[in-house]
Parts: structure tokens; C-alpha cells; sequence
């Protein structure tokens, strides 16, 4: 569940809002967070977009929270810690700091940053938001194939009707 206003702690997962998706990073301490960043996502640039669904290759970074959040709204939220073992702080925190300043091979679908820091904290790469969207997605699809399968049916018993008349 996610924990808006709750300070972070070290090895916490933050979430942050952005406009169409969610960005992540791994609160390490000292108000720094570290996490997976294409280009997008670089604090320096100072917007946030879409253009990561293209990227296949983002930088691990260590920031400062304020300017990884940009003004976005943001929270702890630690999901899965009643359903996965959460590794200790201290490895958690080690291999996320071996990891700044590397290039990594990067999908919206697969390795997102979302992945990167589940994978830390739980040793599970986990992205419900990728999960989300595929099964929206297919509920979207199932549904148009209802809505034709439907107006096909209705068509057809209005065509029914309209001989009989005949």
C-alpha cells in the first residue's frame, strides 16, 4: 500500500507520478535516491515524457530526490513486502551503489525502472504497471471483439426481423 508523506528510509521503494506512467527509484539515505534513468529521466532535463518507451539503454543514477520528483507527486510504497522476502538494507544498498553510473540495457516492458528496483529490494524484478497495462490491454481487445461479436449477432436478428416482414 502506498505511503504518501511518509519520510523514506533507507531501501524503500519510491513511486513517483508521472503524466501516463509511473517512474521508480530506491531511497538510499540523506535525501538521494537512486534509480534506472533513460534519457527521459535525467534530472538535468527538467521535463518528464514518454519518450522512454523507445530507449533500450538506461543509466543507473544517484540524485537527489527533489530533483528526481520534479515537483511530482511521490510515496513509499513497498507493495510487495507482505508477499515477497524483502533482502536486508545493507545488500540492498550495496549492489544499487555498485550500480550508479552504469549503462543497462532497457524496455519499458522488460528492464524498466520499475524491474530495476523491485529486483533490489526483493531479488524479483516485478512491474505491475507493465502487468497492468497488458491485461487493460487485452480486456480492451476482448471487449471490442464482444462489442462486434454483439453488433454482428443484432444485425443479423434485425435482418431476421425485416425479411419476416417482408
Amino acid at each position: 500500500m502506498p505511503l504518501k508523506g511518509v519520510e523514506p528510509k533507507p531501501g524503500d521503494l519510491i513511486e513517483i507520478s508521472r503524466f501516463g506512467y509511473y517512474h521508480w527509484a530506491l531511497y538510499v539515505g540523506y535525501g538521494y535516491v537512486i534509480h534506472l534513468a533513460p534519457p527521459s529521466e535525467f534530472a538535468e532535463t527538467g521535463i518528464s515524457s514518454l519518450f522512454s518507451v523507445v530507449a533500450d539503454k538506461a543509466m543507473v543514477r544517484k540524485e537527489p530526490l527533489w530533483a528526481v520528483v520534479k515537483g511530482d507527486d511521490y510515496w513509499v510504497n513497498n507493495k510487495h513486502d507482505r508477499n515477497l522476502p524483502r533482502r536486508s538494507v545493507d545488500q540492498i544498498i550495496q549492489e544499487a551503489e555498485s550500480l550508479v553510473g552504469k549503462t543497462m540495457p532497457y524496455s519499458v516492458a522488460s528492464k524498466n525502472c520499475e524491474h530495476f528496483v523491485t529486483k533490489l529490494r526483493y531479488g524479483v524484478a516485478r512491474s505491475d504497471q507493465v502487468r497492468d497495462a497488458v491485461v487493460a490491454g487485452a480486456v480492451g481487445i476482448v471487449g471490442v471483439g464482444v462489442l462486434v461479436a454483439a453488433a454482428t449477432f443484432i444485425g443479423s436478428l434485425l435482418s431476421d426481423n425485416k425479411q419476416e416482414d417482408e
